[in-house]
């Protein structure tokens, strides 16, 4: 399924969901008032998140001066995809990883850990840059944040159900019970739908990381590279900032064996086989990306560049 219809789905499931609540508090009024709330509280943290998120990882800014062969991958990929250039950050921490953030392609940035410059190759670098450019030109971040708009009135609409909702008369108490059922179901099922378009997102962004780089088996082999060091690894920052996990190609806390229910990030052997079905279709980016792709040394070359 096209992994923008499937998030459209998901997305129309999430507002499906948001409506019934509504409609079981008795009116509109309630639901337009947790959904402003919820929204104004989201458009302040999406406005902002690109400084919280990597204030939170500990985050430093790097350039051409302090990290040359690295901001210029960097710049040579988002040149290469005809993108604006973000602003480059590392993430002192030894266990691979990396991230973008940022409201849109105009204001982003993308940050990789030292363990990610340090324990891969510039190819499998190259190619996990490429994923997280994908991710800004998706607009992935604003898609996440209006899931997370009506993850949140969701959750206050539940609340809101339980109070005013279940204090109705109902023979048997049934009013109280569905109350109940209401705020512990309805919150656990919009997380599993923003799980799910999370996850959805990540296919999306291995596939046009794959175009942006040029060699979808570079992005494979970064992968499985990054889930082996991060199952034994720890990423401190992450551990204190849980939420955080789904920004990162790879689950930092130590990474979901399947794709399980709760899981942010797809089974990587899934993400693998399908960067292997591109690669065996002969996928490959548009010309001058793939011009600046080959341009990355095959011998390649081991860091760490911070």
């Amino acid at each position: 399924m096209n992994g923008y219809f499937k998030t459209a789905l998901l997305m129309a499931a999430m507002t499906a969901l948001f409506m019934g609540l509504g409609g079981l508090i008795g009116g509109s009024s309630g639901a337009l008032i947790a959904l402003v709330f919820a929204g104004g509280m989201n458009l302040f943290t999406w406005w902002n998140s690109d400084k919280a998120v990597l204030s939170m990882t500990g985050a430093r800014e790097v350039d051409a001066r302090s990290a040359p062969d690295f901001v210029a991958l960097v710049h040579d990929l988002a040149d290469g995809a005809g993108m604006p250039r973000p602003k480059v950050f590392i993430i002192d921490t030894d266990q691979p990883n990396a991230f973008a953030t940022g409201r849109n392609p105009e204001n982003a940035a993308v940050a990789a850990t030292t363990g990610l410059l340090r324990r891969l190759d510039r190819q499998e670098i190259a190619a996990v840059m490429a994923h997280e450019l994908a991710h800004i030109r998706n607009r992935d971040t604003l898609i996440m944040t209006v899931t997370a708009t009506m993850a949140g009135a969701i959750s206050m609409l539940a609340n809101f159900a339980f109070f005013f909702g279940g204090s109705r008369d109902r023979e048997g108490g049934g009013g109280l019970i569905g109350g109940i059922l209401v705020m512990i179901l309805a919150p656990l099922m919009a997380g599993l739908v923003q799980m799910a378009i999370s996850r959805s997102r990540e296919y999306e962004a291995d596939r046009i990381g794959a175009q942006i780089c040029g060699h979808p088996i570079w992005l494979a082999s970064a992968l499985r590279k990054i889930e082996a060091f991060a199952k034994g690894i720890d990423n401190p920052r992450a551990e204190a900032n849980p939420a955080l996990a789904h920004m990162f190609i790879i689950n930092p806390l130590h990474a979901h064996a399947r794709d399980a229910l709760f899981s942010t990030h797809p089974n990587t052997e899934n993400r693998v086989a399908a960067l292997m079905a591109l690669a065996g279709q002969g996928a490959t980016a548009a010309p001058v990306q793939a011009t600046r792709a080959s341009s990355i040394p095959r011998s390649g070359r081991r860091g760490p560049w911070a």
